[in-house]
């Protein structure tokens, strides 16, 4: 937008008076300490809807997302942020003021002036109702009380859940399902009230955020980066505008990153290639105060608008990257998206990171020939501008090495060489394919563990980086390895100082090349699986009179899986378990197994770190859970070594008096 020194010097001065915090009293929150999640909704935004009721921007969209997470009874962990309208002169630091007045005509419209001026929106692809000003200020200003309060450190991430979308939306112009550019307004907003300076919007709608970029294309202070179909500029938008060569303008050049698409059907694995390549470096060399994104679903899994292929899963390992940027502070804006199957359930997925939990599984992927192409131009595009960003680490191979290994893999096998080297520890067949596909190499004992009287089982997840490095954008694999190494070193040397046997189970499965056969089609069917038939084949059979269950992160609900289905077995002959939880869930014991509830609760330990979620204010500690005791480590590889000697104590504890 061109506006004189005096406007603009006039707009920031009215700004300022129209939003002091005194007459913003509905965007401070009621301080609940135990929020750091919240969301914006209102159904009013609900108002804007078609006449035919068949246009895909259809209100049921957010109700939709609303639902799904309620339903997942994930709401109830998030605060309401208070919306409310867009103000004018927050509206004109991206739009004109002409733009505002005729957004703002349209709700005194009538019914027949509606009707007349369709064939106007629709060469706009918009539509309008009586009920549109009103919602789509709301959307816009929703937005904005979603990065205040982020921005403000009320809340850690939110999630504006609002309609109509905004990022086609230009400075002079509404556009494309967009009236008010939300996020562009949300963030020049927090800018101008806040310490914030430093903004990336990351934009994911499968379309070019035209009007995203326009209001920034000369602003250094917003590091702009959209994943989108451009198809030589054939798709809307259109145009150039969304080329990789159209990196930003005078100040702002380099500050624009577009890694357009080249054709329909893109999927996960080219989404993250893009992502490890392109946005995280360079995101990460930028380094924002605040992450704010375009969360558009079109090119989700089942929309027909988008036609490409991300799933759930894509898009949960999507926001826990950006999580890891500026401290964490995460804005999450509706954008589009239009099955309302996919849109709730990437929004599921999504709100599921943002309270914390750890991304789904992805399986074995490789990006499409022309993704990384694309990754591999836009680097070299960008390497101009970033240093961060490396073309050749990213040049399409001629030839794919038939032969890779995941970095699970290469540290699961690492430690599998350190326990038979050191130790002389000796891997434990599995007698089915599926087993030795999934956990061939992972079982480990020491030699005298058929005739040992005392067995120490310890179940982990090691080589699993997701649950490891909580959400952060780096890792250092030598550190990550060195922890559960130098912990297995010192909980060895005890057991064979002690003249225990070890049975080192590590319940992280590798991915099947090929699909899940029928009745096992999620990794929890084959953790516990594989620990039943270790105490039916093994254990129960070997001549051990004492028996110690250690758990560590994931593996303790693999332990409880089993408790569950062997329930007379563990009372008759397991001393006690200990579960070093780390940052998961802990597990609990079912409600009507009251004769195994009594013996956990007596026989168990649970490890936790102070800032746990089972300590907040809402929740509660049952018996259930077991003696849940708590070491100041929040680093979940780290709080089973400094929990080492409280382990030792409760095991020496669990064998006195028993036959050794």
């Amino acid at each position: 937008m061109d506006v004189d020194r005096e406007d603009y010097r006039q707009n920031q001065v009215s700004i300022q008076r129209s939003l002091s915090p005194v007459q913003r009293a509905s965007s401070v929150p009621h301080r609940l300490p135990h929020f750091t999640v919240g969301y914006v909704y209102s159904q009013d935004m609900m108002l804007h809807s078609s006449a035919t009721g068949e246009h895909p921007e259809q209100p049921e969209r957010i109700s939709r997302i609303r639902t799904a997470i309620r339903d997942a009874n994930l709401l109830q962990k998030m605060k309401q942020i208070p919306i409310r309208p867009v103000k004018r002169d927050e509206v004109l630091l991206v739009h004109s003021q002409e733009h505002w007045h005729k957004v703002l005509a349209i709700q005194s419209m009538t019914p027949s002036e509606i009707f007349e001026s369709e064939a106007y929106y629709e060469s706009l692809s918009l539509y309008v109702t009586s009920g549109t000003t009103r919602a789509a200020r709301l959307s816009c200003g929703g937005v904005i009380e979603a990065c205040l309060a982020v921005a403000r450190n009320e809340l850690k991430k939110t999630f504006a859940i609002v309609r109509p979308p905004g990022h086609h939306a230009e400075p002079e112009e509404h556009m494309g399902f967009c009236f008010f550019n939300n996020v562009a307004v949300a963030a020049k907003v927090t800018q101008f009230l806040t310490p914030v300076r430093k903004i990336l919007i990351l934009d994911w709608d499968v379309h070019h955020g035209n009007g995203t970029q326009r209001a920034f294309n000369d602003d250094p202070s917003v590091l702009y980066i959209s994943l989108h179909r451009y198809e030589r500029g054939q798709f809307y938008p259109c145009g150039p505008f969304g080329s990789m060569e159209s990196c930003g303008e005078a100040a702002g050049l380099g500050y624009s990153v577009n890694i357009p698409w080249p054709k329909k059907g893109m999927t996960d694995a080219d989404y993250i290639h893009a992502f490890q390549q392109i946005v995280m470096p360079i995101g990460m060399e930028f380094a924002p105060d605040l992450v704010i994104i375009s969360a558009g679903f079109d090119a989700a899994v089942g929309d027909d608008l988008g036609e490409c292929f991300v799933s759930p899963a894509g898009y949960a390992h999507m926001t826990h990257m950006l999580s890891g940027l500026a401290g964490g502070k995460l804005v999450v804006a509706l954008e589009g998206g239009y099955n309302l199957d996919s849109i709730s359930n990437s929004s599921l997925a999504v709100a599921r990171v943002l309270l914390g939990e750890a991304p789904p599984e992805l399986p074995p992927m490789v990006a499409s020939e022309a993704g990384t192409e694309t990754v591999w131009q836009v680097a070299m595009e960008q390497s101009k501008y970033w240093k961060s960003v490396n073309p050749k680490a990213c040049e399409p191979r001629e030839e794919v090495d038939e032969i890779s290994f995941s970095i699970p893999e290469i540290l699961k096998g690492h430690r599998q060489h350190f326990l038979y080297t050191q130790y002389q520890m000796l891997q434990v067949p599995l007698m089915t394919k599926m087993f030795e596909e999934r956990f061939g190499s992972q079982v480990m004992c020491t030699n005298d563990f058929l005739e040992n009287p005392t067995i120490i089982v310890f179940v982990h997840e090691f080589g699993n980086l997701r649950i490891e490095l909580d959400g952060k954008p780096t890792c250092d694999v030598q550190m990550e390895n060195s922890y559960l190494i130098d912990f297995s070193k010192e909980l060895i040397s005890w057991i064979m100082k002690e003249k225990y046997a070890l049975l080192d189970v590590n319940v992280f499965p590798r991915p099947f090349a090929s699909p899940l056969p029928r009745g096992h089609k999620h990794v929890e069917s084959w953790t516990r699986d594989v620990l039943t038939y270790l105490w039916d084949n093994y254990i129960q059979l070997s001549g051990a009179k004492n028996i110690v269950f250690i758990g560590h992160g994931p593996g303790c609900h693999a332990l409880m899986e089993l408790m569950e289905s062997r329930p007379v077995g563990m009372i008759r002959y397991v001393n006690t378990v200990i579960q070093v939880v780390g940052n998961i869930s802990i597990p609990l014991i079912p409600k009507d197994a009251d004769e195994l509830r009594a013996w956990y609760s007596k026989n168990s330990v649970v490890i936790v770190h102070p800032e746990h979620p089972a300590f907040a204010p809402e929740a509660r500690i049952l018996k259930r859970h077991g003696r849940v005791l708590q070491i100041d480590e929040s680093k979940p590889i780290k709080l089973i070594m400094k929990g080492l000697p409280l382990i030792q104590e409760y095991v020496r504890q669990s064998l006195v008096g028993k036959p050794q």
